[in-house]
This record gives structure tokens, C-alpha cells and sequence, in this order.
């Protein structure tokens, strides 16, 4: 199936990491042209390098997106390279685990403004030129504990929450133009965060990381912690031509783990 995606310009934050890295991957396979973006510039060049050995076409960027005043040197970067951005993937690093009470209000503000305020200024910074060509695609990635509360992921529970209620908003404002606004969210997905948590984890009970691990993937429907292309593929096609009438949804990658309906 051709997503329609070819020579389409995405621009995906937190590229160096698992789940960043595998859409990236993802899109560029559908032909997207790839701007990997990441605090850690190294890992996203590694993104990069594994996309050109595929043949696909992708740039690395430095960004911190917590720093808004990157917003427009990044954007022009992204240009001069391969034009405006068609695909906004909003990814961003989770906080440490905490409960929610008794965190001082430094840490809220800090986090609210690395995982929320820039993902919006992000994509108000973008939609102009979407809304020119009359087309876009704004995924933006999140996690299960919007859903169903995560114990101990008190900070994430929270602040993840409000980008579900911005991008429904979002989704029926620029729905007119063309654009869609989707949420996804990851269930229990093999990266280098679900193994730090279950080592947190296993820390706090005193328990084997791998026993952890285990009493998880049993609460798993397919039995398994999940594969970050499979994420990707989600996301590929949510920017795809096909998923043109799929907007303001939260799509579940979870091997059915989240047991709400």
C-alpha cells in the first residue's frame, strides 16, 4: 500500500531513542524525508545513518525542544533542507518516576515545560504553512497512564493528560484545512525507558528486574512487551493519505494491555 507519503517532509522529535527512532524509520520508509531531531545529537545521527543504509533521505538535528527559542532556527534548518513540515511527530522524554503528591512546584513547571508547552509551541509554529498547503499530519505520542494511571509515574499521569485534551481541541480547529491531530499511546514496548522503569521498579520491591519484567508481559494479552516498529507502523499510517478521516483519536499500541474500554 503507498501511504502518499513520498517526499513528504516529517519532522520527529526524540528520534535518537526507541520509539522516535523506529517511526522515523517508519516514515522514511514510506518515502518521507526525515529530519531526526534530539537533545542527543549522536543518537539521532545513528538514526540517520541506519535510515541511509535503507536508502531512505534524513538529516540529524540538535534540538533541545524544551527550548523555545530553537523553535525558529530549527524550523529554518528543517527548510533549507527539505521544506516545510508536512509530519509533526511530537515525542518527548518522560520524567523520573515519583509519586504525585508532594513534588515541588520547580519540578512541575521544569517538566510541564519540556513535555507539554513545547510540544504546543512546536506545532503552533508549524501549522501556518500546513494550513497554506492544506494538509497536515500532528501525531503526538504520549503514554498508556493517560488512560489508565501508571502508579509511581505521577509527574507523566499528569502532565501527558493535557496534551490528549490540546490535541482534541486541536483536531476539530484545524480539521477544515486538512489536518489531522491524533494521540498514540504505548503500551509496555521494548526500549530503553520500559527496561529503566522495570529496573526502578524491581529497585523499589526489591525484586529481579527480569521477575518484573515477567509479572508484566503476563498482564499482556499477546504475551510479549511490544516491537518499536510496530509503534512506527501505527505512526507511519496515521500520516498516510489513507488516514485522512482519523483525527482527534487515541490509538492504543498495547498488545490490548490497558484494560479499560
Amino acid at each position: 500500500m503507498d501511504f502518499g507519503i513520498g517526499e513528504k517532509t516529517a519532522l520527529v522529535f526524540g528520534a535518537g531513542g526507541g520509539l522516535g527512532g523506529a517511526i522515523a524509520a517508519r516514515l522514511a520508509a514510506e518515502g518521507a524525508r526525515v529530519v531526526a531531531a534530539d537533545i542527543d545529537e549522536a543518537a539521532a545521527q545513528r538514526t540517520v545513518g541506519s535510515i541511509r543504509a535503507a536508502g531512505g533521505h534524513a538529516i540529524a538535528l540538535h534540538w533541545d525542544i524544551s527550548d523555545l527559542d530553537v523553535i525558529t532556527p530549527g524550523l529554518a534548518e528543517v527548510e533549507k533542507a527539505f521544506g516545510p513540515v508536512d509530519i509533526l511527530v511530537n515525542n518527548t522524554g518522560g520524567p523520573p518516576p515519583t509519586p504525585v503528591a508532594g513534588q515541588a512546584p520547580d519540578q512541575w513547571t521544569r517538566h510541564f515545560d519540556g513535555m507539554v508547552r513545547s510540544v504546543i509551541a512546536v506545532t503552533d509554529a508549524v501549522l501556518p504553512t500546513m494550513r497554506e498547503r492544506g494538509w497536515g499530519r500532528i501525531v503526538t505520542s504520549t503514554s498508556s497512564g493517560v488512560v489508565t494511571p501508571i502508579p509511581n509515574l505521577g509527574l507523566s499521569n499528569a502532565l501527558r493528560l493535557a496534551l490528549v485534551g490540546w490535541s482534541k481541541t486541536l483536531a476539530r480547529e484545524v480539521g477544515p484545512d486538512g489536518i489531522t491531530a491524533n494521540i498514540v499511546l504505548p503500551g509496555r514496548i521494548a526500549t530503553g525507558r520500559i527496561t529503566f522503569l522495570d529496573e526502578q521498579k524491581a529497585k523499589r520491591e526489591g525484586r529481579s528486574t527480569e521477575a518484573v519484567a515477567a509479572e508484566s508481559v503476563a498482564a499482556i494479552p499477546v504475551g510479549r512487551y511490544g516491537d518499536p516498529d510496530e509503534y512506527g507502523a501505527v505512526v507511519a499510517f496515521l500520516a498516510s493519505r489513507q488516514a485522512s478521516y482519523v483525527t482527534g483519536s487515541i490509538i492504543r499500541i498495547d498488545g490490548g494491555l490497558i484494560p479499560s474500554i
